[in-house]
Parts: structure tokens; C-alpha cells; sequence
């Protein structure tokens, strides 16, 4: 008979995958324009509010710059200031949409099918397109949205659609790319799961 030890079965465990998110929890985002608290809803999105657990709990978004805002649409941000960061994590299954793109909500950014890893943003809308085009909300902003509105936006959409920062070029070089091109941007100095 194998006896398992506690530190055995904590091992296996981590080989298996973290754990599960509890089914409603909230984080709180201290930013450089204000706090802002987001409640993720499990059953929304399982694997959404999964990975957005361990984002948080990692410290990933913390220093994270918003670097898509894009008023009356996105506030968007998840890119590591540090580009190693950003190579750790792979690539996450989609969810059913089980929540439509209304004001307040947040999801993760995509570029197809099974593809969404650490970018997340906002709806600062209604944006009925969205819901046709797979972006699954996994939670709400339940207090501060007058903050996440208050996010600067001078810089506009990314590039080439817009004058904001180029995302091949944040990707390889962090915030040092960030901080000596676009110096406004605000961003998340902590991002912690709260009762």
C-alpha cells in the first residue's frame, strides 16, 4: 500500500494545475488614478476567472500599465512590465459567453479561438459587438468605475489604429519602452484579492 504524505499530495496537486477560484471573489486595483474593485463571477467563465485568480495572486498585474483606453469603448491593460513575465503564461481555453459586453464588465482580449493568456480589459459600453465576436465577461467593476473612466486616454488606441504603444514593442521591452514613450499612462500600482 502507498502512503501519501501531506507534501505529497500538495505536489500532486500543484502538478495538476491550480487550484480552482472560489465561485465569487473580488480584487481590489490601487491605480495612480484612483481604486477601483472588480467581483469575478466563476460560473461566468470558469477558466476566466481561474487564470485572473492566479494573475493576481502572482503580483503579474502589479506596475501593469492601461495602455488601450479608448473612451466610450475599452480600458484595457495585462502586459507585464517585465517582457519575461509575459512568456510564462500560456494560452487559455475559451468559455461559453454566458454575459454580455454591458458597461462595467471585464474580459479577456483574444486573437481567435483558445488564445486568451494575460490581457484583460474593461467595457467603459455597452459593446453589443463584442458579445458576436467571443469576448466572454467573467466579472464587473462593482465599485470605483468613475476611476477606470478617469484613466487617461490621451494616447488613444494602439498603434497603427491609433497614437498608443506599439504591443510587439511592449511585449519585448516592458515598461522601460512604456515609461519613455508614453509617460502619461496611467497605471495599477497593486492589484490584491480582497473579502
Amino acid at each position: 500500500m502507498i502512503r501519501l504524505t501531506l507534501a505529497s499530495v500538495l505536489f500532486l496537486a500543484l502538478l495538476a494545475g491550480a487550484a480552482p477560484a472560489p465561485s465569487v471573489y473580488k480584487v481590489k486595483f490601487e491605480t495612480s488614478a484612483g481604486d477601483f474593485v472588480v467581483e469575478v463571477h466563476r460560473d461566468w467563465a470558469p477558466n476566466g476567472a481561474d487564470r485572473f485568480s492566479e494573475l493576481v495572486t502572482s503580483k503579474f498585474f502589479d506596475q501593469c500599465r492601461f495602455y488601450r483606453v479608448v473612451r466610450r469603448f475599452i480600458a484595457q491593460w495585462g502586459v507585464s512590465g517585465d517582457p519575461a513575465m509575459n512568456r510564462r503564461w500560456a494560452p487559455i481555453k475559451d468559455d461559453p459567453a454566458k454575459q454580455k459586453n454591458l458597461k462595467g464588465t471585464i474580459a479577456y482580449a483574444k486573437e481567435g479561438a483558445n488564445n486568451r493568456t494575460n490581457i484583460v480589459f474593461v467595457n467603459l459600453a455597452d459593446n453589443a459587438l463584442l458579445d458576436k465576436t467571443g469576448f466572454v465577461p467573467f466579472g464587473r467593476v462593482v465599485s470605483g468605475m468613475d476611476v477606470v473612466e478617469k484613466i487617461f486616454a490621451g494616447y488613444g488606441d494602439s498603434a497603427p489604429r491609433g497614437e498608443g504603444p506599439d504591443p510587439t514593442k511592449m511585449m519585448m521591452q516592458g515598461n522601460s519602452y512604456l515609461e519613455g514613450r508614453f509617460p502619461r499612462l496611467d497605471f495599477i500600482k497593486k492589484a490584491t484579492i480582497v473579502p
